[in-house]
């Protein structure tokens, strides 16, 4: 799944840390969407971790909303849908795809990390360990360098961002 240009508008200011913040909130939309999908079709102790992952990708979300303003810029907006890496017909498929979600979500951290000082850094720090932590429970096993896969030498394809889409699952 790939999310779709983060380019800020002309108005905007064309900051490294302002892209980064929109890469990060495209990809937090393309979770929160991709939770939608896969939480209908897991129950008992994974269904609850789903809402859970939602929920906390649903604030951090919002978070990045106010701090694209906050540096000037206009939050990247969510897609009407976006198209799944592999069909998600069931339980292990949605755990599947939780995992990707949650390895994609730690690139775009690792990426905010990279771009910010401070407080923002801290919490981009958080997101990207959390993310890490998600996408270890729904794997059953973790990575050497989580948010990193795509620099490790893995296929793009893989583990690249989330593919925006048409309401028809058409790009």
């Amino acid at each position: 799944m790939s999310t779709r240009s983060v380019r800020p508008a002309e108005d905007e200011a064309d900051s490294p840390e302002l892209t980064a913040v929109q890469a990060a909130l495209a990809a937090e939309h393309a979770a929160v969407y991709g939770y939608g999908v896969l939480g209908g079709r897991l129950d008992g102790r994974q269904g609850a971790e789903a809402r859970a992952a939602h929920d906390a990708h649903r604030a951090r979300r919002d978070a990045l909303a106010r701090t694209a303003r906050d540096l000037g810029g206009r939050p990247v907006a969510s897609n009407a849908a976006y198209a799944l890496p592999f069909a998600v017909p069931d339980g292990p498929s949605a755990v599947r795809l939780a995992a990707v979600l949650e390895d994609r979500i730690a690139g775009a951290y690792a990426d905010l990390v990279r771009a910010t000082e401070g407080a923002r850094r801290k919490g981009a720090a958080g997101a990207l360990r959390e993310a890490a932590v998600r996408s270890a429970r729904w794997r059953g096993g973790n990575v050497a360098f989580p948010g990193l896969a795509e620099r490790a030498g893995a296929d793009p394809a893989a583990t690249g961002p989330v593919e925006a889409a048409g309401a028809d699952g058409t790009r």
